[in-house]
């Protein structure tokens, strides 16, 4: 127990009629503990020790009397500690080391900066913010296990300043597309744009130089065109760790969030599946209350929502144009990153768009390429059938291709795949076995990817070796998707056995149905009822 409870039980069984000679043995004091527990409630507060002596105790006077002439020296040529811990060496011989002079002036010279009355006099002043005016805007990192990878992201943050409502995402960097595309994703959400300004500290995606010390700031331009679409009046803080309580709302709500809901280190397979769990995560924190307030977010923002500005109807592109060259590994440079596109815009330049977690590749206005964006730098993106046009003329790079080791770690290639490949090379050979698998990956430009391999699977086991035998039973097997059947269900869970017909047999199985009426013989009737009467009435006239 501590001491004031100790002298409050004392007091209290002194009350009931115990002795002091009992109390003693009962708390194992002595009689001074109990007499002084008797005496006061209140425990007299230790007496301090004087410090104790050192070796630059004489020299004290000196430093300070060297700290107050640096108030008035020129900024540049005031002392520095290892010129204060020289000259008292030099001049003073004193022995002392470098360490109790440091620490002596770290200590000593802010209290003589406040006796001289020129310290700067720090103090917050209150605020308060109109509901739908105000919103700050921030980054913080967060740390996520991607994939079975350990990597860091980046985790947005826009808060509304009156009701404390906030929307999160969370990107792979924090580059100019990202900090655009957490702001259309947090203005939808939100539902509208605040009326007066919105907080950031000094943001490369937004500010390109900073003037001085004053509130001026040299914008980048295609920042000065998202805050002119949407409306929205920005206020720069001081830059520095002194210019964070100006935002300090946002600065708490990242580490309160992260504290919250990143501990421990979540484990996702893409930023897709996180920024859902974010969303939930922001609606659960919509029912807490902040600090000692009487409502919850949620009720201040029901009041809040209808007060901001409504949004614009026509989107803004938040994707970052680039114009690289295909090199002749069909590959194009994108910030530190290398990505595929398909072989025949070898040579050419394409337009691509970069967003916060993918990038669209462009040719003449036509989609040709879409890439997951890479978090690490350096590193390359391929997709297999970008290739499949080369490989069909050079069977031979296809084993060992970075496309297929790529394509095998993304589950595209899977071990259907690779069985139907190794039973074609036994039957077919090294070469056009492997062809035969290429024409195979082609079928995906034109048939979904589940479908070819349930079409590898039932060519595997009926032991069709071709690229026509798995088109057929893929296009049987999305055949039977369409219109199930109770066989197509067994022949999907694998209990009856897949066979391959011919094209041609196929073909005549499904020809479409014969909407022609059916012969009749009643024109040849006729002609034979004629020819005869003929006949007869010819007969008559010879024999007369």
């Amino acid at each position: 127990m501590s001491k004031v409870e100790l002298y409050a039980a004392i007091r209290r069984d002194h009350r009931d009629g115990m002795s002091m000679r009992e109390l003693e043995r009962r708390y194992g004091v002595t009689w001074r503990t109990v007499r002084k527990a008797l005496d006061s409630s209140w425990p007299t507060p230790r007496k301090k020790l004087p410090p104790r002596a050192t070796g630059l105790d004489p020299f004290k006077p000196v430093i300070d009397e060297i700290l107050r002439a640096d108030l008035d020296a020129p900024r540049k040529q005031r002392h520095t500690v290892t010129r204060i811990f020289h000259r008292l060496v030099e001049e003073h011989g004193a022995d002392v080391s470098y360490g109790m002079v440091r620490y002596y002036v770290a200590g000593r010279k802010p209290e003589i900066l406040v006796e001289s009355g020129k310290a700067p006099l720090e103090a917050f002043i209150p605020q308060t913010h109109q509901p739908g005016h105000e919103a700050e805007v921030d980054f913080g990192d967060v740390t996520v296990r991607l994939a079975g990878e350990l990597v860091t992201c980046y985790l947005f943050s826009f808060r509304l300043s009156h009701s404390g409502k906030a929307v999160h995402r969370v990107f792979a960097s924090a580059g100019q597309e990202a900090f655009f595309e957490g702001h259309v994703h947090a203005l939808r959400t939100l539902g509208g744009v605040p009326r007066s300004k919105v907080r950031y500290d000094n943001l490369k995606a937004a500010v390109a130089r900073v003037l001085g010390l004053s509130r001026a700031r040299v914008e980048a331009d295609r920042w000065i065109a998202f805050k002119s679409h949407y409306g929205i009046e920005s206020f720069y803080c001081r830059p520095g760790i002194e210019g964070a309580h100006e935002k300090g709302g946002v600065e708490g709500q990242i580490g309160y969030f992260r504290r919250n809901h990143f501990v421990p280190v979540p484990e996702v397979s893409s930023l897709a599946e996180l920024n859902e769990m974010v969303d939930q995560w922001d609606r659960q924190d919509d029912t807490r209350r902040i600090g000692s307030r009487s409502k919850t977010i949620a009720e201040c923002f029901a009041l809040e929502q209808p007060l901001l500005r409504p949004l614009p109807d026509e989107p803004f592109e938040t994707g970052r144009l680039f114009t690289p060259r295909a090199d002749r590994y069909g590959q194009i440079p994108v910030r530190t990153n290398r990505y595929s596109v398909p072989i025949r815009l070898i040579g050419k330049r394409v337009r691509v768009v970069l967003h916060a977690s993918h990038l669209v590749v462009y040719d003449r206005n036509v989609e040709v390429a879409r890439h997951e964006r890479l978090i690490a730098k350096g590193a390359v993106r391929l997709d297999l059938d970008h290739y499949l046009e080369a490989l069909v003329r050079k069977p031979g790079a296809f084993p060992g291709s970075t496309a297929l080791e790529q394509a095998r770690s993304a589950g595209k290639f899977t071990r259907v795949h690779d069985a139907w490949w190794e039973r074609a090379k036994k039957i077919h050979g090294e070469r056009d076995g492997t062809r035969a698998l290429i024409e195979v990956l082609l079928l995906g430009r034109h048939l979904p990817h589940e479908h070819v391999v349930a079409g590898l699977a039932a060519a595997l086991r009926a032991g069709a070796m071709t690229a026509d035998a798995v088109a057929l039973e893929a296009r049987k097997a999305a055949q039977s998707e369409s219109e199930p059947s109770p066989e197509a269900g067994r022949l999907a869970s694998g209990t009856l056995p897949a066979t391959v017909t011919s094209l041609n047999e196929w073909r005549l199985a499904h020809l479409p149905p014969d909407t022609r009426p059916l012969p009749s013989v009643t024109p040849y009737d006729q002609l034979l009822r004629r020819r005869r009467d003929s006949g007869g009435d010819h007969r008559q006239g010879e024999a007369q």
